[in-house]
Formats: structure tokens, C-alpha cells, sequence
């Protein structure tokens, strides 16, 4: 049978599969961040950060607590290929031969951007957000005593979702290449494109207006690089689809010689 005619029954039956083995992987992800958890908790504890602050633990489980976000946030990193290339394989069957090797190609970039998105937050934007509460604190007099578990998760909370936002231009060349997204529509969406981005980045940071800027002008700039990538991308879909109709038109032409 072909994959492409595959029955809802066999969709089901095809997204249990990829799910347990994505699950397989996660657990082993999960088992070897047993033992990479604590040197990450240790790093970021008394890193440049995180070294001007007192950290403290206000209930019996915050080092447990601590410790299996840790862990949970070291397994989804490490399964994110795993993850990327599960839903590759269930979708890839729908997509031409040159599109299959495409996307295959872009998971891997797909994990760098994710990392890079961390790393950026964490290296810009996470410092300056501790300054400016600190300042802030100082300014109201206020003595600030901060939990371990509070901190460890405001810093999730900064860094995680510029991961996410990092995937912009994959995502959208992904799209370009299926031809549900061209580099013109992109193009004519801009302004309200922006200002989505503007609001997504006066969620994720301070209210004031320098730490606003710091991380809407990179979110503009990735913007412009994906619409950029869309271009090459929508060419190489032009070129696919322009081959996909001689093949089709040539097994048409051998089908009326039979």
C-alpha cells in the first residue's frame, strides 16, 4: 500500500509509533540528565549572573524541585531531534522526494537555533532583567531575598520561549517549501508581523522601554533573515514544482503509449 493512501486507522496506528518512540528516547534523555542536572545547577548558580545573588531554598523540596526541572529541561533539549525528526518521518510520506530531503536537512539547524535562542537570552537579556530588578529594588528600598525554585524558573521563563522564537525561520522556510507561505505574503504582512513581535517581546520582558528595544530589534532582524530564507526557499519550490509537472506530464504521455 502506498503511504500516501494510508487510512485514518493507519495514521493513528503510524502517530502511536512515532509517540513511544519518541517516549523511548525521552526517558533515556531523562536517565542520562541525572548526571548532567547537577554540574548545569552548579554553573548557573555561581555564574556571572547569578554571583551577586543570595540564593535561598524557603520549602523542604525546592532542591528536588530544582533539581527535576533541570533534569526535565536537559531531556526535552536532547529529544528535540528526536522530537523534529519523528514528525518529519510522519509527514515526509505527503512530500515530493526533493522536499523529503529538504526538510530532513533543516532539523539540525532547527536545534542549533533552539540553543542559540537560549544562549542569546541568557547572555543578553537574562543579566540586564537581574540589574534592572535589583536597581529597582534599590531604588524602593527593598530588601529582595530570592528562592532558588523562584529564580530557576524566572530564568526558564526568559530564556525557553526565545528558543522557541528562534525557529522562526526554519518554520517559514519550511512552510515556503511547501508552498503554503511565499516570500510576498510575507512581505505584505510585515507591519502586522511586527507588531505581533512587539507585543510577544513586551510580554517576556521589564516594563521599561531600553530592555523592551534590547529584544524587539532582534526579533525584527530575524524576522527580515526569514523572509530572506524564504526567498531562496520558494525558489527551490518553484524549481520542484516545475519538475513535479514534467514528471507527472511524462508518466501521463507513457501511460497513453501503453
Amino acid at each position: 500500500m502506498n503511504e500516501k493512501d494510508l487510512t485514518l486507522i493507519e495514521h493513528i496506528d503510524e502517530i502511536r509509533k512515532r509517540l513511544m518512540i519518541t517516549v523511548v528516547f525521552f526517558v533515556i534523555a531523562v536517565l542520562g540528565s541525572f548526571f548532567l542536572a547537577k554540574p548545569l545547577i552548579h554553573f548557573l548558580q555561581y555564574s556571572e549572573e547569578a554571583k551577586s545573588l543570595t540564593l535561598n531554598a524557603f520549602t523542604i523540596t525546592d532542591p528536588i524541585m530544582i533539581y527535576l526541572k533541570v533534569i526535565m529541561f536537559i531531556a526535552m533539549v536532547i529529544t528535540s531531534p528526536v522530537i523534529l525528526y519523528q514528525l518529519w518521518s510522519f509527514v515526509s510520506p505527503g512530500l515530493h522526494e526533493t522536499e523529503r530531503k529538504a526538510t530532513l536537512s533543516y532539523i539540525p539547524f532547527t536545534f542549533f537555533l533552539f540553543v542559540g535562542g537560549i544562549l542569546f537570552s541568557y547572555k543578553v537579556l537574562f543579566p540586564y532583567v537581574i540589574n534592572f530588578m535589583i536597581l529597582l529594588s534599590t531604588d524602593l528600598d527593598i530588601n529582595q531575598v530570592i528562592g532558588i525554585n523562584e529564580y530557576f524558573t524566572f530564568l526558564f521563563q526568559i530564556t525557553v520561549p526565545f528558543g522557541i522564537i528562534f525557529q522562526l525561520p526554519i518554520v517559514l522556510l519550511f512552510l515556503t517549501r511547501l508552498g503554503m507561505v511565499t516570500p510576498m505574503m510575507m512581505v505584505k504582512v510585515r507591519k502586522y508581523a511586527y507588531f505581533v513581535l512587539f507585543v510577544i517581546a513586551a510580554f517576556i520582558t521589564p516594563p521599561d522601554i531600553f530592555s523592551h528595544l534590547l529584544v524587539t530589534l532582534p526579533l525584527f532582524i530575524l524576522y527580515e533573515i526569514s523572509v530572506m530564507v524564504s526567498r531562496i526557499g520558494y525558489k527551490k519550490y518553484l524549481k520542484s514544482e516545475q519538475r513535479r509537472q514534467r514528471e507527472e506530464q511524462q508518466a501521463l504521455i507513457d501511460d497513453m503509449k501503453k
